[in-house]
């Protein structure tokens, strides 16, 4: 029988590519990891794995397993949602994951009325979204609060599922269009962002290449250096409702959408349902538009 342990591990290496890869996200040593995906080759009576020097692919049976992986794991997952949910209320840790904005605007609103259930345990840690799918999938996180921006296409991950929660309108600082920011010098995100990566687009698409300055992850900062005159910046609706003086702000035809986002299967956990009825709540409470 193949063990869900090791098609676990042949899926991380089909979705990050190398061996050490999958070794640092499961916190094993690369010799263990080559070591269980041998004994699942031997346990499948296939090769399905590629060995040329240091490089390792998937052979044609590596992926098909891979697609039967994808269907156990998940299944496995809604085992586990149904057993907490047959044992009672949402009870135990739970891991959230939160981009800034969220994790400062959305998630104290929501942690009190996780109040509700005082068995639930809640963790936040603060993260990118572009990171969310690894930390799922690996089991560092339960639920997580991730983007989408207009200009970047969602990454799909088969092991994940997202619920949408909300959208919010984008903002330019002190500008009355982005064209019009042509000249300018731009604050952005940190590179590898979808936060920069939708700033790029969008001025791409405004017939330019943004001339960036500053790249500052934090919205308040954004802000302030905006305020200073030291560059012009797209920031969302939760990070503007409170601009410092000196700072106009123009609504664009952009948007910014939550989801929250968990293990394809692990859905109707009782910890997971609590939280996306939580973070549903709570959105009633957001700020206005300033």
């Amino acid at each position: 029988m193949l063990d869900p342990r090791k098609l676990h591990l042949l899926r991380e290496l089909a979705m990050r590519g190398t061996i050490a890869a999958v070794a640092e996200a499961v916190t094993f040593t690369p010799s263990a990891v080559s070591q269980q995906l041998s004994a699942l080759e031997r346990e499948a009576g296939v090769p399905l794995l590629e060995r040329t020097g240091r490089t390792v692919t998937l052979t044609p049976a590596g992926h098909l397993l891979v697609e039967h992986a994808q269907a156990v794991l998940e299944q496995l997952e809604r085992a586990s949602a149904a057993l907490a949910a047959a044992r009672g209320g949402p009870s135990g840790p739970l891991r959230i994951g939160a981009f800034p904005t969220a994790a400062r605007v959305l998630l104290p609103s929501a942690l009190r009325l996780t109040g509700a259930h005082p068995g639930l345990e809640p963790m936040v840690a603060e993260i990118d979204p572009a990171d969310v799918s690894a930390a799922l999938r690996a089991g560092e996180l339960d639920v997580a609060l991730v983007h989408e921006y207009d200009f970047v296409p969602p990454v799909t991950d088969p092991s994940i599922e997202t619920e949408p929660l909300f959208s919010e309108p984008m903002y330019l600082t002190n500008r009355a269009s982005i064209a019009a920011a042509r000249d300018d010098v731009w604050i952005t995100n940190k590179p590898g962002t979808l936060c920069h990566t939708m700033a790029i687009r969008a001025c791409q698409a405004a017939g330019f290449e943004p001339r960036v300055r500053h790249h500052i992850d934090d919205f308040d900062t954004v802000l302030a250096l905006a305020a200073a005159d030291q560059g012009v910046a797209l920031v969302p609706h939760l990070a503007a409702t409170a601009p410092p003086p000196g700072v106009a702000l123009t609504r664009l035809p952009l948007s910014r959408r939550t989801l929250a986002a968990f293990r394809r299967g692990y859905g109707e956990h009782p910890a997971i349902r609590a939280a996306v009825a939580a973070f549903r709540t709570a959105i009633i409470d957001l700020p206005s538009a300033p």
